[in-house]
């Protein structure tokens, strides 16, 4: 990729389309925390966070992908609003999750490498939340801020010495790491723990659809001559194969979002919860995850709020994953910190005006923990940063001399054929 790229945008497929420091620190978290809710504290809705891994916005039956089979998601996109232009702040997990949990760029935060935990000075949405009376938790996958989940023994030394995991005494409830199997336990564990009278905010984190992709995912998998491939990947026979085990992967996290739905309404909370499924980053496949191009980091986004989101609605309006934070601490009846660069979208939830954003940011740091060196290859090493409005995109390249290979992917059956038929002067250059 060239060290710097600007160009127009336009819909494809339906839907698918230092200075001074102002850092929150614990110095005057107190203060903020302080603050009165606007609204009585049994008024105030609860709040959930599902959160699907690698996850496009393409690969949506709601935003018009009708080959993939998510009939959950879709139900539950009619009974809310979707939200066609949402984008993280990072084509990556740990990045791109600092920003949901913080408001604030990863940059900011500090948050690059995926062996570096939040650090300890940083105030977080569920913090915020819990000074205010909400009882909050994470749970199922392992949700990247606090450092990696195995480790060795030096590190894990150094870790413990310096008390540099820190969420134990961010949340209520935490559960590092679970399996798919245990997801309905744990979500029913954390609301069976919800002192009465106080509203919660729970992180739901999921595998699906996560690189590597399970051949066996579902019963019935999709067939890949009748999928629909995005219109930035090649028609290859590898590629629709492992398209083919992608969409098998996001049906089944399509399922295990019903699971979540349906302990809602079984414990009568559906109807006073605030819930928001998105996607950490896009797809790994070429252009996706990793990429600060489109489907790197559109992502689904759909909110359900009962008697505040008029049903089966959808915006345009530019959303970025640091708006996630200062959303959920208004509909909480909080005040965002200053310090969050996010900007609150309550009001379009509630079809009320709204000043657009001009333009959203996005940042590529270094992926896992992969150092430079001559022969680093961009999956592993990338920097680069984007700025993007309703029209354009600006892709600022800081390493250009690196080859392109995907994150995740490059080994599978998909990327070497598009490489080998690169080679062989195969490929259609125009897309």
């Amino acid at each position: 990729m060239a060290r710097w790229e600007t160009f127009r945008l336009s819909p494809v497929f339906g839907a698918y389309n230092g200075g001074v420091d102002t850092r929150l620190t614990r110095r005057n978290f107190a203060a903020l925390a302080a603050a009165p809710a606007v609204a009585r504290a049994e008024a105030r809705p609860n709040i959930m966070l599902v959160l699907s891994d690698d996850h496009s916005a393409f690969f949506l039956g709601a935003n018009g992908n009708r080959s993939i089979r998510t009939p959950n998601l879709d139900r539950f996109a009619a009974e809310g609003m979707r939200f066609d232009r949402a984008f993280t702040a990072a084509p990556q997990c740990v990045p791109s999750r600092a920003a949901l949990m913080t408001g604030r760029s990863p940059v900011a935060v500090r948050m690059g490498r995926f062996s570096s935990p939040l650090p300890p000075d940083i105030v977080t949405l569920p913090e915020l939340l819990r000074a205010a009376g909400y009882y909050t938790g994470i749970c199922r996958r392992n949700f990247h801020l606090d450092g990696p989940g195995k480790t060795g023994a030096v590190t894990e030394t150094i870790f413990e010495k310096h008390g540099l995991r820190t969420f134990d005494k961010r949340v209520d409830y935490l559960d590092r790491n679970s399996p798919r199997a245990q997801t309905t336990a744990r979500v029913n564990e954390f609301l069976g723990r919800v002192p009465e009278g106080r509203p919660f905010f729970l992180w739901v984190n999921f595998n699906d659809p996560h690189h590597v992709w399970d051949r066996q995912a579902i019963p019935q998998p999709h067939d890949p001559a009748k999928i629909a491939l995005p219109p930035w990947l090649p028609d290859l026979p590898g590629v629709r194969d492992d398209l083919r085990c992608y969409y098998d992967e996001v049906t089944r996290m399509d399922e295990e979002f019903q699971w979540v739905m349906q302990i809602l309404d079984q414990r009568g909370l559906a109807g006073n919860t605030m819930v928001a499924f998105m996607g950490d980053n896009g797809c790994a496949f070429p252009h996706g995850k990793g990429s600060l191009y489109d489907p790197g980091l559109n992502v689904p986004l759909l909110v359900r709020w009962p008697g505040r989101i008029k049903p089966g609605s959808a915006s345009s309006e530019l959303i970025s994953g640091e708006d996630i934070a200062p959303t959920m601490l208004e509909a909480a009846g909080l005040p965002a910190p200053q310090q969050m660069s996010g900007k609150s979208f309550v009001k379009v939830l509630r079809g009320e005006p709204f000043e657009t954003r001009r333009h959203i940011f996005a940042a590529r740091l270094p992926h896992g923990n992969s150092a430079y060196t001559e022969k680093t290859r961009a999956n592993g090493f990338d920097l680069s940063r984007s700025v993007r409005t309703q029209k354009y995109k600006l892709i600022y390249n800081c390493t250009p001399q690196q080859v392109y290979a995907p994150v995740d992917s490059a080994n599978d059956p998909s990327w070497r054929e598009m490489v080998a038929a690169h080679q062989a002067g195969k490929l259609n250059t125009a897309s």
